[in-house]
């Protein structure tokens, strides 16, 4: 369920009652903890955080007039979906993160490749979003993203 909102302010006015508090939580989690450097701005029909084009001129090599993506978070139709391409491309960050979850949460991790589902909007393990957040700096990711997809192509 992709959103057409231009602004994060304009995404946020979208998403459902019920669903708000949290959401916005999610956000303000992201947003304390992220790294400097990383923007907060629309992607893909969804609330991101990229690396923007001062940084890494370059852009998304799928769309280079595009910034670099990295952290998305989405009110979808039955959960909040948030997506780390961190944990998609780094397999110790990932299994660092689903050897944490239980730590968190008392129910079972509901990941694809880079998205995390929530299904109990109130069970979001903020103190694991957190901790997650803070693992990887806008350098990292750009090393990261240009040894695991741009040396692939």
């Amino acid at each position: 369920m992709q959103s057409s909102a231009k602004t994060p302010e304009e995404y946020l006015k979208e998403i459902p009652t019920d669903r708000f508090i949290y959401f916005s939580k999610l956000r303000d989690t992201i947003k304390k903890n992220i790294p400097k450097g990383f923007e907060e701005q629309m992607g893909y029909g969804m609330l991101g955080f990229c690396v923007p084009h001062k940084l890494y001129p370059k852009g998304y090599h799928c769309k280079p007039s595009d910034p670099l993506p990295f952290v998305g978070i989405a009110s979808q139709k039955n959960f909040i979906a948030l997506y780390h391409m961190g944990i998609y491309a780094n397999p110790d960050l990932l299994k660092w993160f689903v050897a944490e979850y239980p730590k968190h949460s008392p129910k079972k991790l509901d990941m694809g490749k880079s998205c995390i589902r929530f299904k109990k909007a109130d069970e979001i393990p903020y103190e694991l979003i957190a901790e997650l957040m803070k693992k990887m700096t806008v350098n990292d990711w750009i090393h990261l993203y240009e040894k695991s997809f741009i040396n692939k192509i």
